[in-house]
């Protein structure tokens, strides 16, 4: 007969493993839940992010899943908000919370940051401070000031940034880094790199302790003032709290200063805490070899990154590419193309044009065309640039006339998202003025206009064709007016050459 101890942890096992299989039943459900959750977050945001393509209505699209019965918070709709503004798409992301707004949900202090951002950048920093001026008292946070803050850093508005940090220190509302990384990070794009430290030393006046951005915005600013002893001493400072951002930083400055072994010494480190799960990694490591003229290390990263991730995408490519371009190692670019060239399932013209260009950089203009003909007839994209570096090329060797035929054809693409460079028509220019040939002069005005109109540079240039051929044109003047080109005093001088 089973005692009485027996039965009793019979039961108990039992009553465990009832609880456990409940509990896996439980958890399962949970994780279907989960899955399907998500699974319904992916389809409205996906919904959500292709009106822009679809040319359809926030309002209406967000109405028509409301009442289709499809549960969605606000939490959600601030994350659909992130997300869209995450993926540069601004104006969508506003659009959420007009219709929030609509709805009449309230908003948060940080929802209302979010909003402000957005209205800066889609509708402009008035905009965005009118916004901050109705809000109320309670609404007016930490947050919402800081966002403000940011807009005026990001616009380099240098004064305004200034007193609203002041207002902000008034209201006991800069307690922790980020109002003083908005300003360095403001500096920084102002290149007024010696005002970095001394946000740092005011910082640390407010018991405010830096964090691994301000750390890295300081030795950036350390680098650009060429202080290599400050370099030192903010890693010294820093100690074991060096990040990514902290290697990479001392790997470009030292490579600038031309420092490889502190350089390499830098990226190894880098490496060591880099996610290699991320391709930009790679990418970041094999052009800092590149900066120091490591080839053996370009190509030992480019290993692992293959290695990691064996599908290589075209964004890999290309950073291998532009590195072995600044190495010179043109059989190596050869090489790379031509496996990209039979692998690849999107032609990218980005990466033709670094073969365009290594050819050219050896005077091989008729291998440079046949990659770029090559590309004509794969590349759905644009081809502005690579026939860009091909006039370039020809205008330096006095073939004017090829370069002009280029031109044309870019014009007959009607490829409107490329406006050519003021280097290749100031090239075009230059030989004509050079080689005094007017008649070129007006031929390339003419292919230009069929383009868009002409500006006063592009006159000025022309006016000064024909006085260096000495030529005389009586309707030049009445040409500019008719064209609303102003007539300036450079203009004027020239014109008394030609047309007195």
């Amino acid at each position: 007969m089973m005692s009485m101890y027996s039965a009793s942890r019979l039961a108990r096992r039992f009553c465990a493993t009832l609880a456990t299989a409940q509990a896996a039943i439980v958890g399962q459900a949970a994780a279907a839940a989960t899955r399907k959750t998500a699974k319904k977050h992916r389809s409205v945001y996906k919904k959500l992010s292709n009106l822009g393509s679809r040319g359809g209505k926030m309002e209406e699209t967000l109405n028509k899943l409301t009442m289709e019965g499809i549960t969605i918070i606000k939490h959600d709709f601030v994350r659909y908000a992130k997300d869209l503004r995450k993926n540069r798409l601004p104006q969508r992301a506003l659009e959420v919370f007009d219709w929030m707004e609509k709805k009449e949900i309230a908003f948060t202090g940080s929802d209302h940051a979010i909003r402000l951002d957005l209205i800066a950048k889609t509708k402009g920093l008035e905009a965005a401070e009118s916004y901050f001026n109705t809000l109320d008292p309670s609404s007016k946070n930490r947050s919402s000031y800081g966002s403000l803050l940011n807009c005026y850093c990001v616009e380099r508005e240098e004064d305004k940034a200034n007193a609203h940090f002041d207002e902000m220190v008034d209201l006991n509302l800069v307690t922790n880094s980020l109002p003083f990384n908005n300003l360095m990070a403001m500096y920084l794009r102002l290149g007024q790199y010696d005002k970095v430290p001394s946000l740092v030393a005011a910082m640390k006046e407010k018991n405010i302790s830096p964090c691994a951005i301000t750390y890295s915005m300081w030795i950036q600013s350390c680098g650009s003032l060429n202080d290599l002893d400050g370099v030192e001493k903010v890693v010294e400072e820093m100690k074991g709290d060096s990040s990514w951002d902290t290697f990479a930083n001392l790997a470009s400055i030292y490579a600038k200063a031309g420092l490889y072994g502190k350089a390499e010494a830098s990226l190894k480190s880098l490496e060591e805490k880099m996610n290699p799960h991320k391709r930009d990694s790679y990418h970041f490591l094999i052009s800092l070899y590149a900066g120091i003229s490591n080839a053996s290390e370009v190509y030992r990263v480019w290993e692992l990154l293959k290695k990691r991730h064996p599908n290589v995408n075209n964004s890999s490519c290309l950073a291998m590419m532009q590195a072995l371009s600044r190495l010179n190692d043109m059989e190596g670019i050869k090489k790379i193309f031509k496996e990209w060239e039979s692998t690849c399932w999107t032609y990218d013209m980005r990466v033709a044009n670094v073969m365009i260009s290594s050819y050219l950089k050896e005077n091989k203009y008729e291998e440079a065309e046949a990659v770029f003909n090559g590309a004509v007839k794969k590349c759905k994209g644009q081809l502005s640039k690579g026939r860009q570096l091909l006039m370039v090329h020809l205008l330096k060797n006095d073939q004017a006339g090829l370069a002009l035929k280029h031109l044309e054809a870019a014009v007959l693409d009607q490829d409107k998202n490329w406006s050519w460079s003021s280097e290749l028509i100031g090239s075009f220019f230059l030989h004509f003025e050079k080689s005094k040939d007017v008649d070129g002069a007006e031929e390339l005005c003419k292919t230009l206009a069929k383009w868009s109109p002409l500006g006063s540079e592009s006159y000025t240039l022309l006016v000064k064709t024909y006085v260096a051929a000495e030529r005389a044109c009586h309707g030049m003047r009445e040409r500019l007016e008719k064209q609303g080109i102003e007539i300036d005093g450079e203009m004027e001088g020239l014109l008394s050459k030609i047309c007195p």
